[in-house]
């Protein structure tokens, strides 16, 4: 099956080793990894390897909704980029590009679902691009 892709990317304003590590790391995660003020992440990990698995819990605050999302590494130069195949088998790739003088501009580029409409999968997935760009400037 063939997806549709989506590519979304926000500059940091950071050098690039500190992106990748608020990127990478389960603690940093879960401070970011949320479209919105009303959902949480409560809970993160990672085994940044290739065959090794990446998680996090998305939460609404109030409860009334949840989910997991996981996917296994397939692909990881560390510092530099990363792809994960997500359990129905769509591609996330991450790329982490140093631009000098501490800003690095991190693109994402995905495998589109087919439940939902392009622009809202498009404006979930950059919402929390947009939150992890506020985490990592600061």
């Amino acid at each position: 099956m063939a997806f549709e892709k989506i590519t979304i990317t926000a500059t940091v304003d950071a050098p690039s080793d500190k992106v990748w590590a608020a990127y990478t790391t389960p603690e940093d995660i879960t401070q970011w990894n949320f479209a919105s003020d009303d959902w949480c992440c409560p809970s993160a990990s990672n085994d940044l390897r290739v065959g090794g698995k990446m998680k996090s819990r998305m939460e609404a605050k109030d409860g009334s909704f949840g989910f997991d999302f996981e996917g296994t590494y397939t692909d990881l130069e560390p510092g530099k980029s990363m792809t994960y195949v997500m359990e129905d088998g769509r591609a996330v790739t991450t790329n982490f590009t140093d631009l000098g003088a501490d800003r690095t501009e991190v693109t994402t580029v995905f495998d589109a679902e087919t439940e939902n409409d392009l622009d809202m999968q498009r404006g979930g997935w950059q919402a929390i691009l947009d939150n992890f760009k506020a985490h990592a400037e600061k």
